[in-house]
């Protein structure tokens, strides 16, 4: 008989936190000094754990201009410094569409970490967390998605973001992990 010795490995994985969804960028968002808080808080806990942090940047496609945020060589594509001096060693993922698995190595990178779990959180929730949490590639992952270090353009589209989510993925608190 054999034994398996399989074990459950993590990554948390942090999308969109840019400088354009804060104040004075070109979309800022619902509570999105609070997200940034609780993503920090996550990043902590992450770290304290070996848990490896991802992050992710969404790239503007300028290919019919440019786009109304996310412009590449702008200060507002550029990810939060607090997040950037939090995690100074964590890969970071460009991406161009609202999946971060789609034409990116985020599988990849999580392949050869033998990652089994992966923790969401980020901005927009119902569009760059929904799409990556519930993308086809994620189906190989136990996902769950970090509520409270998420935001979008309201307190309405994040919760309704939220309870379309619940249906596909576990939602949890950062204090839940």
């Amino acid at each position: 008989m054999t034994t398996n010795n399989f074990t459950r490995q993590t990554a948390l994985i942090v999308i969109d936190v840019q400088n354009d969804y804060f104040a004075n960028g070109a979309y800022p968002q619902w509570q999105v000094d609070e997200a940034l808080a609780q993503t920090l808080l996550c990043v902590e806990k992450a770290k304290q754990q070996s848990i490896p942090v991802i992050l992710v940047q969404h790239l503007a496609d300028n290919s019919q201009g440019d786009a109304p945020f996310f412009n590449p060589g702008t200060l507002g594509v550029e990810i939060h410094p607090a997040l950037l001096k939090a995690a100074p060693d964590a890969p970071i993922i460009t991406k161009h569409f609202a999946d971060s698995f789609d034409n990116t190595p985020l599988a990849d990178i999580l392949r050869e970490r033998h990652i089994t779990d992966v923790l969401l959180c980020g901005i927009m929730t119902q569009n760059c967390v929904t799409h990556t949490a519930i993308s086809k590639s994620a189906e190989a992952y136990a996902v769950s998605v970090i509520a409270d270090a998420c935001a979008a353009p309201s307190q309405m589209v994040h919760f309704i973001a939220l309870s379309a989510l619940s249906r596909r993925v576990k939602l949890i608190n950062s204090t839940e992990w």
